[in-house]
């Protein structure tokens, strides 16, 4: 099923970084927060805190203050740096480039994972289904799976693999400037002929507020 328009490389990502591990700090930390947002606070602590040695020893209450603008900050300041400990003890400071490994990582899930395997070493394992994935393939009526996971494993059933590496990024953004969780612009999207309108409010806010406590 031919439904996407290719891109480039694969490697659709709106965080900023410069290397593997700074990608996978960024993109934990984006979770339940918006890619601005994280873009805003990463170069003070990436320039605090440029690898996972740094991190790694860390103040907690220090990183905290830097990363207090997003959301769940306590937490994510937790997650980044036993991360961080973690890739030091086990990997010789280096982030893992296989699924197996990086899910057992603190703060890191099958979705980040899959983010870090694609934008960061270019390895297509899955689909990173995140609010705006798992709104949108339901509501276009493309699946109907009730969890991340169950909607990622529908999608790679029904789409080619070669278009695996874009759905996040073309949903992500579709979700954004179009088929928002509140007010979907059908009169404006270029494909409302394709959708199924499954659009109930309560419904999907039940959904993902359930995806969220089963995916990080």
């Amino acid at each position: 099923m031919d439904v996407l328009i290719e891109g480039n490389d694969g490697r659709f990502c709106g965080l900023n970084y410069a290397n593997v591990f700074q990608l996978a700090v960024a993109t934990i930390l984006s979770a339940q927060a918006t890619d601005e947002s994280v873009n805003r606070i990463t170069p003070f602590l990436f320039s605090k805190y440029p690898d996972a040695e740094s991190l790694a020893s860390a103040d907690l209450e220090d990183v905290k203050g830097i990363i207090k603008s997003i959301g769940l900050y306590n937490t994510k300041a937790k997650n980044i740096i036993a991360m961080a400990k973690r890739l030091v003890e086990e990997y010789g400071g280096k982030v893992p480039d296989t699924m197996s490994e990086l899910v057992k990582l603190p703060g890191i899930g099958r979705k980040t994972a899959n983010i870090i395997l694609t934008a960061g070493y270019g390895k297509v394992e899955g689909i990173a289904v995140d609010t705006h994935v798992f709104r949108i393939s339901r509501r276009m009526g493309l699946i109907s799976g009730n969890t991340p996971a169950r909607v990622e494993r529908e999608l790679l059933e029904l789409l080619p693999e070669r278009q695996w590496p874009y759905v996040n990024h073309i949903l992500i953004t579709h979700g954004r400037e179009l088929c928002t969780a509140r007010r979907p612009m059908c009169g404006e999207c270029p494909v409302e002929d394709m959708c199924e309108k499954n659009f109930e409010p309560e419904k999907e806010a039940r959904s993902r507020n359930a995806g969220k406590r089963r995916n990080k």
